[in-house]
């Protein structure tokens, strides 16, 4: 027979005082024993301290005393010794009451006690976990303030996915930009968003994988709606993983940002056009400038041109060198105009026009302009309005487009010219206009061109077949009109060139003719340029007058203060605080009836003249300056 072994002095007394000592020495539980019928009968000091009854206070109680009176109403008391009768054990957590009323949430053990296959009584341990339970309370309402925030959010598409992309969960977002309500979209992969092209191309899966590999996806682009229709989406996919950092899915936020892309295009055309402009206004600020100065030249070669042909006589040789100088001038004068006119410096008479009867005035121009292999048609609607534009200027800038039209052509084509009322509802072209399209079937302008056709001088036309300056009169034309000029083309199917100008009136002005003749009586030339004042002078004197010249407006003054003038004829620039126009009007205030007729290659002050004074453009050849002074006789 084996003995048990015990350390000297120790019996199974001592143990089980010992074990005694430990339980009654455990605070944060309350161990005690019950009898088979539920009366206390052992307490230690966690009992007392949880529940807060001394032990002669409760030993002999039933421990029905620690429940609610709900739960003790419900016998769960006795339920609760029922099931650790019968299972041995019984296990539950919530509300018990201590000896001054508070509740407090306890978690609960109760062991049936048995020996020899009878019931002793049952072994209680309660633990306080009210704490624990207050915070699993906070995390639960969080997480349900959370769900509900989630649900409640509109603007954002928020939604589960599991590791496959499979849809888990779905929230008011979701529903509002993509059209699922939940029962249609939980349980389907989410490929279902994007385009049939994008699918095929695989994108789906590569926006996990590199959500899963990197961390994180985030893009834009096109998804769809569940009626088919799209919309510009900003996504960002998350991958979900646990503590063990396993993959549990992926958390996706979808934005529908469809308003946002269009304002920003909206914005980056804006911001294209302002450096357009800008672009446009330092060249046309250069170009005039280089004009003005230009058509001084020319004024000295075209004036000394009348003076030569007088000595060069019947010299068939110097009659060729003079005409031959004379077409130059000519065709320098008309390069100066071009660049004016799209600097926005060119002199306008602006009148009331009917754009179709325009348009068929030079038919003829157009027609021939264009050859045998390229038709012309003109498509107009009925009940035109009237617009109010230089002639000349009208009638330049058409055949430049038509030319233009025809040269994207080289196999032959038909060129349309389209004409109706339209609607500008953007600022600053806001109001009514008349829309003039040229459209052409050629082939058309590759994308890197389209924003340096207007430029002056460019040109991709072969080497001595453009000057480069037509599309840019054009350019000038239609802005210094008050309208716009735009174009669209598509390589191998065509171009369109549209010009609005803004709605006239109807009202026609009448301009009577001038007969050229010659004349009598001095003029006083104010002039500058010693170089210009000398070619002028010949020209006067060749027409009959008599010429006075000075340099500067205070020179002029003092000079009809002399009396014997009986006409001015002031150049607008010039040195000094007082200009050609402030001049004349000065004049007009002293000498109200003395004719006044001013000159200008170019200038900012001339658009400021209306219709105050006549204005003749440099350069002008003798027949010209002879209309313009009959002009003023009249």
């Amino acid at each position: 027979m084996t003995k048990s072994r015990s350390r000297p002095g120790r019996g199974p007394l001592d143990s089980e005082h010992v074990f005694r000592l430990l339980i009654q020495g455990v605070t944060d539980y309350a161990i005690y024993m019950l009898d088979p019928t539920g009366h206390v009968v052992s307490w230690n000091a966690g009992a007392e301290r949880i529940k807060g009854y001394a032990a002669d206070e409760i030993v002999g109680q039933h421990f029905s005393l620690f429940y609610p009176p709900k739960d003790r109403a419900a016998n769960l008391p006795a339920k609760s010794l029922e099931t650790a009768r019968r299972t041995g054990k019984f296990e539950a957590e919530g509300w018990r009451v201590r000896k001054d009323g508070s509740k407090f949430f306890a978690a609960v053990v109760i062991d049936a006690i048995y020996q020899d296959g009878e019931l002793l009584g049952f072994a209680k341990i309660t633990r306080d976990i009210t704490d624990r339970s207050k915070a699993t309370s906070a995390l639960n309402e969080s997480e349900s303030k959370f769900r509900l925030l989630v649900s409640g959010v509109t603007d954002y598409a928020l939604y589960m996915l599991d590791p496959d992309g499979i849809v888990t969960n779905w929230n008011a977002g979701g529903e509002r930009i993509k059209g699922y309500a939940p029962d249609e979209i939980i349980g389907q992969h989410f490929s279902k968003f994007y385009s049939d092209i994008d699918r095929a191309n695989g994108r789906p899966a590569r926006a996990l994988e590199l959500a899963r590999t990197e961390g994180r996806y985030e893009e834009e682009g096109w998804r769809v709606r569940k009626d088919g229709s799209f919309f510009w989406a900003s996504v960002v996919i998350d991958p979900i993983r646990n503590e063990a950092g396993e993959l549990l899915g992926f958390a996706k936020i979808t934005r529908d940002i469809t308003e946002r892309r269009e304002a920003q295009q909206r914005l980056n055309r804006v911001e294209r056009q302002l450096a357009e402009s800008q672009k446009l206004d330092a060249l046309g600020q250069l170009t005039g400038g280089v004009a003005h100065d230009f058509n001084n030249l020319l004024m000295i070669l075209g004036g000394n041109i009348h003076t030569l042909k007088k000595l060069v006589g019947d010299d068939a040789k110097g009659l060729r060198a003079l005409q031959s100088i004379e077409a130059a001038a000519q065709r320098g004068a008309a390069l100066t105009s071009q660049l004016l006119s799209f600097a926005r410096r060119q002199r306008v008479n602006p009148e009331p026009i009917n754009v179709v009867e325009r348009i068929n005035s030079v038919r003829q121009v157009l027609d021939t302009g264009l050859g045998g292999a390229v038709a012309l048609l003109v498509e107009a609607e009925p009940d035109l309005w009237p617009v109010t534009v230089d002639v000349a200027e009208f009638e330049t800038a058409l055949v430049n487009l038509v030319v233009n039209a025809r040269d994207a052509m080289p196999n032959g084509g038909i060129v349309r010219i389209r004409v109706k009322n339209t609607t500008i509802d953007d600022e600053p072209n806001k109001g009514d206009h008349v829309a003039i399209s040229v459209v052409d079937t050629g082939v058309g302008i590759p994308e890197d061109v389209v924003s340096k056709v207007f430029d002056p001088f460019f040109t991709t036309k072969p080497v001595g077949k453009g000057t480069g300056l037509g599309l840019s009169q054009v350019h000038g034309f239609a802005h210094q009109a008050g309208g716009t000029v735009s174009l669209s083309s598509e390589l191998g199917k065509g171009t369109t060139m549209t010009i609005c100008l803004p709605r006239g009136n109807s009202e026609q002005r009448a301009e009577q003719g001038a007969t050229a003749v010659g004349g009598t009586g001095t003029v006083l030339l104010v002039e500058d340029n010693p170089d210009v004042a000398l070619a002028s002078t010949g020209l006067l004197e060749q027409l009959g007058y008599s010429v006075r010249w000075v340099s500067d407006a205070d020179a002029a003054l003092r000079e009809i203060d002399r009396n014997g003038i009986d006409l001015v004829f002031s150049d607008i620039v010039m040195p000094g605080e007082v200009d050609g126009l402030s001049l004349a009007r000065t004049i007009k205030e002293k000498h109200p009836r003395m004719p006044i007729l001013l000159a200008t290659g170019y200038s900012e002050a001339a658009h400021k003249v209306r219709a105050d004074f006549p204005i003749l453009r440099k350069p002008y050849q003798i027949h010209e300056l002879s209309r313009a002074l009959a002009k003023l006789a009249h």
